[in-house]
């Protein structure tokens, strides 16, 4: 099926066509018609599947059908669209400005975001906005200054809406929520319903269409995933061996904490390759550079936290290197979702030790998954599994795992690690 099949217009069939779209991906083919036709929705679709377009092309149809004349009147932003980070915002301001290019009356896609000035999104929002595409905090630091108003929007966009509450963005949600006219259209697109994203919902949608789409970023024939095991103070050598024997053009490598990615992407620049740290604790502008940088291939390796697992998409990105695992086994998905996308193949590597093996069959469980385990030659693991591997924290194993989502240690568990570790003959 096309998207001429889905009743969009000719305008936004053409910016369509522009883009190189010609079959909808399974989430759209679902929630389009949905939308378009004035139904609220939940979605529940994996990074990758194409959620965007979902939403922006039956939100752009709306905007069309029912715009006023432009003289005279000032814009006032009739969709909002929240999404949990900067690059996201970013992303789907990009993918809405292509969509309305051939719209006959222009339309202002606003995106603003925290981390930087925000006088330039001040004077980006005089004459209004058509479209505002933010994140929570910034959004409520613009509605105090008076920079914008809520009172006309007719569409409200909740995407990645699990990450917006995983980031701690309820008591902003509710704030404006409660600054929103009563009577609006909600799209609500989630990677995952736990019962508190489930909650959400139930109090913003009003008798939603559900549209529930299998996850796609765990096709095989799409991302190899394989496991190498290592010991934990071999990885970055491991990493570097890799890279030059199987000549990776780029690859993005992730790590549980800032410092990790500091520490990383220090020792493999001082190895000779281009590497560049990625967290939300850079500046904008320095986020910005380093993305750039990466997709037009003058840096080769990234190394981010779980900031970059979500939202951003860099074409044919061959290698995601897993060198810590992630805390969950839905951030996995997210993780290796950064390859093969759009019908390319791709490659999901991770390193695990000893000591993360409990975590790793925990990852493997809970996505139905079973991945043999690998060794590289001369990088054979000699470590031995510690006791209560599965529970131990961070500072117990010395390496950073992230911690398992759901099975963290309990105050019993840490004293019976510290006594283990103390214990006599444990580590002769």
């Amino acid at each position: 099926m096309s998207f001429s099949a889905l009743g969009l217009s000719p305008t936004l069939l053409r910016a369509l066509a522009d883009q190189g779209f010609d079959t909808p991906t399974p989430v759209q083919l679902q929630a389009v018609p949905l939308v378009l036709a004035g139904r609220d929705v939940l979605v529940s679709a994996e990074t990758g599947s194409g959620k965007t377009l979902a939403f922006c092309l039956p939100l752009l149809q709306a905007l069309a059908e029912n715009q006023l004349p432009l003289a005279g009147r000032q814009r006032r932003v009739r969709a909002l669209i929240l999404v949990p980070t900067r690059e996201l915002a970013v992303q789907i301001g990009e993918v809405a400005r292509l969509l309305a290019r051939h719209e006959a009356q222009p339309v202002k896609v606003t995106v603003v975001f925290g981390g930087v000035s925000i006088n330039p999104q001040m004077m980006g929002l005089r004459g209004g906005a058509d479209i505002v595409v933010a994140t929570p905090g910034r959004l409520l630091d613009l509605i105090e200054h008076n920079a914008l108003a809520l009172s006309a929007v007719q569409t409200l966009v909740l995407d990645e809406a699990d990450r917006l509450l995983d980031l701690g963005f309820e008591q902003e949600l509710e704030r404006i929520l409660s600054l929103l006219p009563a009577k609006r259209h909600n799209l609500f697109f989630s990677a995952t319903l736990p019962p508190s994203v489930l909650a959400l919902a139930a109090g913003l949608l009003k008798n939603p269409a559900r549209v529930d789409v299998a996850p796609v970023v765990l096709d095989i024939a799409a991302i190899a995933q394989q496991v190498i095991e290592v010991d934990a103070p071999r990885r970055t050598q491991l990493l570097r061996h890799l890279i030059a024997q199987r000549g990776w053009s780029r690859v993005l490598v992730f790590v549980a904490t800032k410092h990790a990615a500091e520490m990383i992407a220090d020792k493999l620049r001082k190895a000779g390759l281009t590497a560049e740290p990625f967290h939300g604790e850079l500046s904008q502008g320095k986020r910005t550079q380093v993305l750039l940088d990466f997709k037009n291939s003058d840096v080769k390796v990234v190394v981010a936290t779980d900031v970059a697992a979500r939202g951003l998409d860099v074409a044919q990105l061959p290698v995601v290197v897993n060198y810590d695992l992630p805390r969950s086994a839905v951030d996995y998905v997210h993780r290796i979702g950064r390859t093969g996308r759009a019908g390319e193949s791709g490659l999901a590597l991770s390193f695990v030790s000893a000591a993360t093996q409990a975590h790793w069959r925990l990852i493997e469980k809970r996505q139905g998954l079973s991945v043999a385990r690998a060794q590289v030659p001369g990088f054979e693991p000699n470590e031995a599994a510690p006791v209560l591997a599965a529970t131990q924290s961070r500072s117990a194993t010395g390496e950073s795992t992230g911690g398992v989502k759901g099975k963290r240690p309990s105050k019993k568990d840490k004293l019976r690690a510290a006594a283990a570790r103390t214990a006599p003959g444990l580590n002769s």
